[in-house]
Order: C-alpha cells, then structure tokens, then sequence
C-alpha cells in the first residue's frame, strides 16, 4: 500500500479521535471556542516538531514566496468558513440535507485541483469519487432529501463544502510551490505556518467578539490540549498525503473516518445502525477500494 494512503488513514483516526474530544468541550466552550482550542494548542505542537525536524533531522527550512503565502491564506481563512458554515447550519431544520451536500467537497476538490494545480483525474477515479460521494450521502441524509434540494441548507451546506474543498486545493498548492525539498518537511513548514495565522486570527476575532472564550479555552487545558494534539497529528497527516498526492484522491480515502466512527459507535456506545447506513457504509468502502485499484 503507497505510503499516502496510510498518512490518510491514520490522519483520519486522529481526526475522529479530535472531534470526540472536541463533542466532549461543548458543555464547557462555545463552538468557536472549541474550534480556537484545536488551533492555539496544536501551533506549538507542529511548530516543535518543525523545530525538531531542523535541528534533529537536520532537514533545512524551505523558502517561502509569493504564491505560498497567497495559498496558505486562502487554505487558513477557507477552513474557518468552511467550518463556520457547517456550525450554522445546526440552526437550520434541514441541518442533515445541508451535511450531505457540504460532502459534495471530495468532487469539488477534484474539480479545483484540475482547474488550478492541473492535476489529473482518471474516468475510473471519477466514478470511484462518485461512489464514495452516494455513499457519504446515505450515511449523512437522516431525513432523506425532504425539503427540497434548492433550500438554504442545501445551498450553505455546498458553499460549506466548497471552502472546504478550496482549503484542500490551497494546502496543496502552498506546499507544492515550496519546489525542493522532503515531503515531510515541506507539510510541517505549510502546516505550522497556517496554524499560526488560523490562531492569530480566531484570537483577534474572540478578543473582539467574546473575550471571556479564551480564558476558557485555557482553563480547559486538560482536555484542550489533547484535542489540539490529535487535531494537529490529523492536519500533519492531511498536508503529508496531500503534498504527495492530488488532495481528492487524499480527502476520497480520508473517508474512512465514518467508519471509524460507526466502528466506535456500534463497539463503544453499542447503538444500532440503519440498513441504509449500512448501505452507505458499503458505497463508501467501495468507492475508497475501487479509488485505490482503478486510479
């Protein structure tokens, strides 16, 4: 198995692990500052390892240009949309139909990294995408498509998943234009970079909006740390994968999340599943292995 596709799967573990933590900070945090607690504390986090990287693995800091920081920025201020979007979109009643076409985001991501890295998609990872793409529907659809397709959620939740896919494409693009250099060292450079600038602004914004927010951020350092360990162990997975392979193909696999979680689901929790989520679960394995073989 290529190495890019282990660096997703384990960065999809680690995100799942992220947001059960995160689930467990919404009695004591908001959602923005849940979502800030995942940047402040994962910063120090890959900025140490970028550290260690130089003076341990004596790998060499990677010159930044124009387009990098062009890139880095709209990756950073994308993912904050993009999760801000899925945040409103609990307000709405059509919150499940709005989720399902936010995963719109792996086909986006193919769309965009086509148009401006030229990457290359085959016709047989086209449909493997597609298949991965009904299946992540019928896991996400709880209501079905009641309401319509054309509504408001339906519509934030592809705006959602656009910035998401934008985000992807950027990580990409910054890490690629860094030219020479170990994947590994060009992913940290990108990552520890974005995590400084997505910290300082969600900071500026808190400071602005709800200041009291960040001392509880910081009083919650127990369980705050660790959801910025495994958010940053995830986002180092993403970037590493992302900077060896075409960010669709990465976010196709990095599906394998929703079994993670239905595996801890029906293990831990002991909840039943639907047959349609069955269903789904079987279209996404399918479209993932089909990915793999077929690309």
């Amino acid at each position: 198995m290529e190495l890019w596709v282990l660096i997703a799967i384990g960065a999809a573990f680690f995100q799942n692990v992220r947001s059960a933590l995160q689930k467990h900070l919404k009695g004591q945090l908001t959602t923005t500052g849940a979502t800030f607690s995942r940047f402040i504390f994962a910063a120090p986090l890959i900025v140490g390892v970028l550290a260690g990287l130089v003076s341990v693995g004596g790998y060499s800091l990677p010159s930044p240009n124009t387009r990098f920081v062009g890139f880095m920025m709209l990756g950073g201020l994308s993912q904050i949309t993009a999760t801000a979007l899925l945040v409103h979109l609990f307000g709405l009643r059509n919150f499940a139909v709005g989720t399902t076409f936010s995963k719109t985001e792996t086909v986006q991501a193919a769309l965009f990294g086509v148009v401006v890295l030229s990457d290359a998609i085959t016709p047989l990872a086209g449909v493997a995408l597609l298949v991965s793409l009904v299946g992540v529907a019928m896991i996400s659809a709880t209501d079905g498509l009641r309401g319509g397709v054309f509504n408001r959620g339906a519509l934030i939740g592809v705006a959602s998943g656009t910035a998401f896919a934008v985000s992807g494409i950027s990580y990409r693009g910054a890490s690629l234009s860094l030219g020479s250099g170990d994947f590994l060292i060009r992913a940290t450079f990108t990552l520890a970079c974005v995590l400084v600038f997505q910290t300082v602004i969600m900071a500026v914004w808190l400071a602005w909006k709800d200041s009291p927010q960040i001392g509880r951020v910081l009083k919650s350092w127990r369980v705050s740390a660790w959801v910025g360990v495994a958010g940053g162990l995830a986002s180092l997975g993403w970037f590493s994968a992302m900077t060896l392979q075409n960010a669709a193909y990465v976010k196709a696999v990095g599906q394998v999340e929703l079994l993670f979680s239905f595996a801890v689901s029906i293990l831990i929790f002991k909840e039943r599943s639907s047959g349609r989520e069955v269903g789904g679960i079987v279209l996404v394995s399918l479209g993932i292995l089909l990915l793999l073989l077929l690309r």
